[in-house]
């Protein structure tokens, strides 16, 4: 009863002043790691949304010029949808802390395992610790540099007024001291804008307008951050022994957070007929050119028809339009497939082989027996470069007597004639029949 009864009261307390003690500003430096069980299922959606957010943040950065009105609009617009902390929200904005503070953790795990995955980690929680601490009020600002142990206080009026001269001509660009705010900070922490002539110094130290004491800020939490992800890489082996959580760490870094296109949604809207059409105008570019190449080539490589299959699939192409699409292609000014099939069915390999030298070349009938594959070579240059004149006849079906030959002939031939003709075989099943002993 009284474990009951205790754990009610904890519980209460922790509702009622708690949060606001473990998480006492919206914004952090994420100096201490979190230390609540947090569920697998949890675990993993904290984390593709942080890892949804930095990757918007990185697309606008391209976009978009930082701190424009644009910029902060569309980043604010994200922030509240993943229900990320979004300015200095009330005081019952537990929840959305608790997310922002576990999941930085857990992308810090997934992202310190390389170089590359570090310096992209960094700059993305850089540019959005950036535009969080611009977003800030006066009175808020104040109270988070004393939250990271950076208490740079803002200077009088009265100080101001009697410095404006030497802020003035001190300062790059800054015109209207009166309606600038000022920052009395160490000359440690303001060495990279001393260094630059881009402040005043007075009796150690320096002042620093409120336009550059975001640079002061986001040096530091750089260099804490920086140090950070490196002692995360040492203890990392350590977290990957966990079975539980190694295959989702490692699949965080490459995962794709955009949206599913797996699931069809425009099934039956696209015909055969529009696919040219629509390749030239609403194909990506790299869809675009698979296109060009199948149409040129007929033929493609096994990636791309992986992929180019799949996009096809997206755009609402059906199974029974993708079947046809494909085996027009493949058969389109190349291999008449149905024939030859039959014919190696029939175990008749060298007609077979034959059938496809007069489809490969064009010709109604070669007239001659083909025995060996560098016979089938030697009678391709002779008439590619003019050397032979074939016979114009359509093929009489009374010669496949005369043109066939013993058993043991077929199976020592069967085999080299594969190894030439499959190469330029388009379809697969062909290659498989060719490959047979």
């Amino acid at each position: 009863m009284e474990f009951s009864s205790g754990r009610a009261r904890l519980k209460q307390a922790r509702l009622a002043g708690d949060r606001r003690e473990l998480y006492p500003h919206s914004l952090q430096f994420y100096l201490d790691p979190p230390t609540e069980n947090v569920s697998l299922v949890e675990f993993e959606s904290f984390a593709i949304d942080r890892l949804k957010l930095l990757k918007v943040v990185e697309n606008l950065g391209v976009s978009y010029v930082r701190n424009s009105d644009s910029y902060k609009t569309k980043l604010g617009a994200e922030l509240r949808k993943l229900k990320f902390p979004y300015k200095a929200l009330a005081e019952d904005d537990y929840e959305a802390r608790r997310k922002d503070h576990i999941s930085h953790f857990i992308l810090r795990l997934a992202y310190c395992q390389s170089e590359d995955l570090r310096r992209w980690f960094l700059q993305q929680e850089m540019d959005l610790l950036r535009y969080r601490f611009s977003e800030l009020t006066e009175s808020l600002r104040q109270k988070f540099l004393e939250h990271v142990n950076l208490p740079f206080e803002a200077i009088s009026e009265d100080l101001k007024n009697e410095l404006a001269n030497e802020l003035c001509t001190s300062t790059p660009g800054m015109t209207k001291v009166k309606e600038q705010m000022f920052y009395k900070v160490g000359l440690a922490d303001a060495v990279d804008l001393f260094r630059a002539r881009r402040v005043f110094i007075k009796d150690g130290f320096a002042y620093v307008p409120h336009k550059e004491i975001d640079a002061i800020v986001l040096n530091n939490y750089r260099t804490k951050l920086s140090k950070a992800l490196a002692l995360t890489a040492r203890s990392l082996p350590s977290i990957q022994s966990d079975e539980r959580l190694q295959p989702l760490l490692n699949h965080l870094s490459h995962s794709y957070v955009g949206p599913d296109y797996s699931v069809q949604k425009n099934t039956g809207k696209i015909s055969l007929e529009q696919i040219d059409a629509l390749s030239g105008k609403s194909f990506p570019l790299c869809m675009r050119q698979l296109h060009k190449a199948l149409r040129d080539n007929h033929h493609l490589r096994h990636g791309g028809r992986m992929q180019y299959g799949l996009f096809l699939k997206g755009i609402g192409l059906t199974l029974e339009q993708a079947l046809e699409f494909w085996k027009k292609e493949f058969i389109r000014g190349k291999v008449d497939a149905d024939k030859i099939l039959e014919l190696v069915k029939g175990m008749h390999y060298q007609l077979a082989c034959q059938k496809y030298f007069e489809l490969m070349h064009d010709v109604d009938d070669i007239g001659f027996s083909l025995n060996h594959p560098n016979q089938y070579f030697t009678e391709s240059q002779r008439l590619l470069s003019g050397g032979r004149e074939l016979k114009k006849e359509p093929s009489n079906s009374g010669n496949s007597h005369q043109k066939s030959y013993s058993q043991e002939s077929m199976n020592s031939s069967s085999a080299p004639t594969s190894s030439n003709t499959t190469a330029d075989a388009e379809l697969e099943g062909l290659e498989a029949y060719f490959t047979e002993d």
